[in-house]
């Protein structure tokens, strides 16, 4: 089953909702909004380029 962008969000907001860091589903929620918004101005193949860095990225980062 494909997760909806309501569950992504939810996801990521109880990942990053640490002992040290307290962030909000809201603050979260906002937080991605902007980066999609961000995204959508972007020409498609730079889009693409900034998510396959994130992910490379990802790739790296102990979790």
């Amino acid at each position: 089953m494909a997760t909806t962008l309501s569950e992504f969000y939810n996801q990521v907001a109880r990942k990053a909702d640490t002992k040290g860091t307290k962030i909000g589903v809201a603050e979260t929620k906002r937080v991605l909004a902007v980066f999609f918004d961000e995204l959508e101005d972007l020409k498609p193949e730079d889009a693409f380029d900034i998510v396959t860095k994130g992910l490379k990225a990802a790739g790296k980062r102990r979790r």
